[in-house]
């Protein structure tokens, strides 16, 4: 009775698994590139306090749409995202390193 109780209950389980569409290329070569990120123009805030004006320009200078702030001592996940700036600062609050991914 209980091996059939099994698929009765994932039945539920089953029903939520969604599919989507594979993503289609972009009609323009120039959409692939906006909002991907250059840490190059951005690397004077090194040595600043990481407050949210500095953030804002490192996320303007750097072309990125995505800000991710790296606390001191914090784990960060390995994925990459060509559209995110990172920005890791010390216990003092000061940036000391400014990364895409």
């Amino acid at each position: 009775m209980r091996i059939l109780a099994l698929p009765v209950l994932a039945l539920p389980l089953a029903a939520c698994a969604g599919y989507s569409e594979p993503a289609s290329s972009p009609s323009d070569p120039g959409d692939a590139m906006r909002g991907s990120c250059n840490a190059e123009p951005a690397q004077a805030h090194v040595g600043q306090q990481a407050t949210e004006r500095t953030g804002a320009a490192i996320l303007a200078e750097s072309g990125a749409e995505v800000l991710r702030w790296g606390p001191p001592n914090s784990a960060w996940t390995m994925d990459y995202r060509t559209d995110r700036v990172n920005v890791r600062y010390d216990e003092a609050r000061q940036i000391t390193e400014i990364t895409c991914g």
